[in-house]
């Protein structure tokens, strides 16, 4: 089975899409003027994505209870972890200042559009970021909402929700850290790059939702220590190719611009390392602001050897991870599964 089967995907979508036909209904009968609100919580969820998350859990899941249970009990805990993940990335979108997302406008930009438009008083830009803001919170409701739906015994769905706070606890700490970051970039370290990286994304993206997948089984304990071990090196080389994606990745890929990083001075570990290795002349470029042309600043990243760096540090994780599954307690069709992930999630073009 391939890591994304286009079956677990398509019923998740059906999962998100009725869930959300019904909230979405719920709140416009409140007020017509939640329309364009509520559509737009819509369609930030369904506009695309890997569903990397909702994948992990169900490996987690399917690791435990093994290839004969029925998974459409435990969709919509699954799905839930996407309407999780809209939240992150919309409020994500605001603090960075984002102007598109999967190759559409961002939230916060189109709100912003829609009260130019509709002619409202006050500055467009104040109205868009606290539109974001609430749509962002919707979707954290509602995967609070769907996650009740799972149709498993109390005491899993208790134990798997403890690994739900546990990761968004986690997530929040590491999207601050990343602030603080973006603030005091001259006191960043690789090492805290990688905590951030730990805490934002590794955590968020493959280590919870594993044992959160498992906790929905009922059991798990015995690959605990090999999913989060696993997860960590993972969830890390995703980052990563996240930071190479943010410098060298193609817009029409990835749906995003290329240099941001560059262009704000943000201290992945990318650009740290680059400063590391730099010459006296390289690093008087890639000090904040220093140089306009992004594209001439990614050559002097890339001329640097952080580019390589990052990739040897990719390739030493996912071994790391390989080398995980070789020894857990899983079997074969999983064990291939999240091997693929491991790579296929770690060297991508989006």
């Amino acid at each position: 089975m391939p890591p994304v089967d286009g079956r677990f995907r398509a019923a998740i979508d059906t999962t998100l899409t009725e869930f959300l036909r019904h909230e979405c209904a719920l709140l416009e009968s409140t007020d017509a003027a939640l329309r364009p609100f509520a559509a737009q919580a819509h369609d930030s969820v369904l506009a695309g994505g890997k569903r990397l998350r909702p994948t992990f859990a169900h490996w987690g899941w399917r690791g435990v209870v093994g290839p004969t249970p029925a998974v459409e009990p435990v969709l919509p805990a699954f799905a839930a972890l996407e309407l999780l993940h809209s939240f992150a990335l919309i409020h994500d979108d605001v603090m960075d200042e984002s102007a598109t997302r999967r190759g559409r406008p961002t939230a916060h930009e189109t709100f912003a559009a829609q009260h130019v438009r509709a002619g409202r008083v006050g500055p467009a830009e104040r109205f868009g970021t606290a539109g974001a803001v609430l749509a962002g919170d919707l979707c954290l409701v509602w995967a609070d909402r769907l996650l009740a739906r799972a149709d498993v015994p109390a005491e899993a769905l208790l134990a798997a929700r403890r690994c739900y706070d546990e990761m968004r606890v986690e997530a929040i700490a590491g999207q601050f850290l990343d602030v603080l970051g973006d603030a005091e970039p001259d006191r960043w370290s690789v090492d805290r790059a990688l905590r951030v990286a730990r805490l934002k994304t590794a955590a968020y993206t493959v280590t919870w939702p594993l044992l959160f997948g498992a906790a929905l089984s009922g059991g798990g304990a015995a690959l605990t220590d090999a999913y989060r071990r696993y997860g960590a090196a993972v969830g890390e080389a995703f980052q990563l190719c996240d930071d190479l994606l943010g410098v060298f990745g193609d817009p029409a890929v990835t749906g995003k611009p290329a240099g941001d990083d560059l262009r704000t001075g943000k201290p992945t570990v990318l650009l740290l390392l680059a400063r590391q290795l730099a010459t006296p002349a390289q690093a008087a470029h890639l000090t904040r602001n220093a140089c306009a042309d992004i594209e001439h600043l990614a050559k002097i990243v890339a001329d640097t050897g952080a580019v390589a760096a990052v990739e040897a540090m990719i390739d030493n994780r996912v071994s790391a991870a390989l080398a995980v599954l070789d020894e857990a307690p899983i079997d074969p069709t999983t064990h291939a599964a999240l091997r693929d992930l491991a790579v296929t999630a770690t060297h991508r073009w989006s």
